[in-house]
């Protein structure tokens, strides 16, 4: 069972490049983020076309998220963690869904970036945080077979980041964003991608200024947690990278994890 989480920095704009990548590795589960659409603008025809379902939460011009599987539909269970943004009167903004998958949970997030900080934007990232820690232990508590997946929006160590000068004044690197996501960890959920590449260096994220995928200047803040009998099917993890370096592509890389049956 492969299980892949995608930033697709829009999902209009990178329709063409989603499907192809959908078409190449086949993923059984397919979390997209920052899809950018109200609901009824979301393509879903065209996933059809190609045998996917989907479930999805939108919103207009920001963030929204997605579950697609192949061949069957997402069983939707829940969505939001019932948290308001972080501008008055905004209401809760569409950063995460949940499905069931061939008896996985799989909880589907787009993690509050937190930038300029300090400020509200970043209060309202480490509250957002503590609310998912909360939603994820009562899935630990109840033995839930489950995948977090998504853009955390966090660099976790020193090692995945090119050069931790270039971000050490990011919300993304503060010592408040690594701490709430060490007690992610510490609650009893393996990260995949840390556990098979221990000394880092492993990147899913190039922004498109100053050249940093030409030079290779990324970071790693697409990640994927596994429940403890979820990381004892482990079979391997990575990244598509290649899919960066395409015309038009996302910001971010495609990643993924594959577990026994």
């Amino acid at each position: 069972m492969r299980i892949a989480s995608f930033n697709i920095n829009g999902i209009k704009a990178r329709l063409p490049r989603l499907l192809e990548w959908l078409e190449e590795t086949r993923p059984t589960v397919a979390c997209l983020q920052e899809i950018k659409t109200m609901d009824d603008g979301f393509p879903a025809e065209e996933f059809e076309k190609i045998g996917y379902h989907a479930i999805w939460h939108g919103q207009k011009s920001f963030n929204g998220v997605a579950i697609l599987a192949d061949g069957m539909e997402p069983r939707e269970m829940h969505r939001g963690l019932g948290i308001d943004g972080p501008n008055d009167g905004e209401g809760e903004q569409a950063r995460y869904l949940e499905a069931e998958v061939k008896g996985v949970r799989i909880c589907n997030l787009y993690l509050p970036n937190g930038n300029p900080h300090p400020g509200p934007k970043f209060d309202y990232k480490l509250a957002w945080m503590k609310r998912l820690q909360a939603r994820c232990r009562e899935h630990l508590a109840a033995e839930i077979p489950s995948v977090v997946l998504g853009d955390f929006n966090v660099i976790p160590e020193d090692n995945d980041v090119w050069a931790v000068k270039a971000m050490q004044d990011d919300a993304l690197m503060q010592p408040e964003s690594r701490d709430a996501y060490a007690r992610m960890l510490a609650d009893g959920w393996t990260d995949a991608l840390r556990t098979l590449n221990p000394r880092g260096g492993v990147w899913t994220y190039w922004d498109y200024q100053a050249g940093a995928w030409q030079r290779d200047h990324g970071f790693r803040i697409d990640h994927m947690l596994l429940s403890p009998d979820c990381a004892d099917r482990l079979v391997a993890a990575g990244v598509d990278k290649d899919h960066r370096g395409r015309e038009k592509a996302s910001d971010h890389a495609p990643v993924w994890v594959e577990l026994r049956d």
